[in-house]
């Protein structure tokens, strides 16, 4: 019966190098990582009034919403009316060229939409939008 042993040389050939492996796996996930594009929501499903003549607002970073029962969401949460204006002040110093979005309910309280607009203005935010569902 013979006996066969593996030398150090080939039991060193014979392992795999993962390293090449790791980094291309690393360099995908920042890749994917930074050019990811996150969705900035409201919190809270409204029923926006249809216009045929809606657009596209590409660079809204505050997004308001009003709903049925007139109380007012910002982030998945519900804000109340006197914390309003800053907290617009405070997500719009984090991007000053970002827009404000309302996104009232269709039932809502015109009195509470124009609060929001006043409110926006007196946080320094003039680029106010309203949001409608396409026709």
């Amino acid at each position: 019966m013979r006996k066969f042993s593996i030398s150090q040389t080939q039991q060193e050939e014979a392992a795999v190098d993962i390293t090449p492996m790791l980094d291309v796996v690393f360099i995908m996930l920042i890749f994917f990582i930074v050019t990811a594009t996150f969705l900035k929501i409201s919190g809270i499903e409204v029923d926006a009034p249809k216009a045929s003549t809606s657009v596209v607002q590409e660079k809204a970073n505050i997004l308001i919403a009003i709903d049925e029962n007139n109380n007012i969401w910002i982030n998945r949460r519900e804000v109340d009316f006197r914390a309003l204006r800053p907290n617009i002040e405070r997500l719009h110093a984090e991007n000053p060229k970002g827009t404000v979005v309302i996104q009232a309910d269709r039932l809502s309280r015109n009195e509470t939409l124009v609060k929001v607009m006043d409110a926006s203005r007196k946080a320094g935010v003039y680029d106010i939008a309203l949001a409608a569902d396409n026709d």
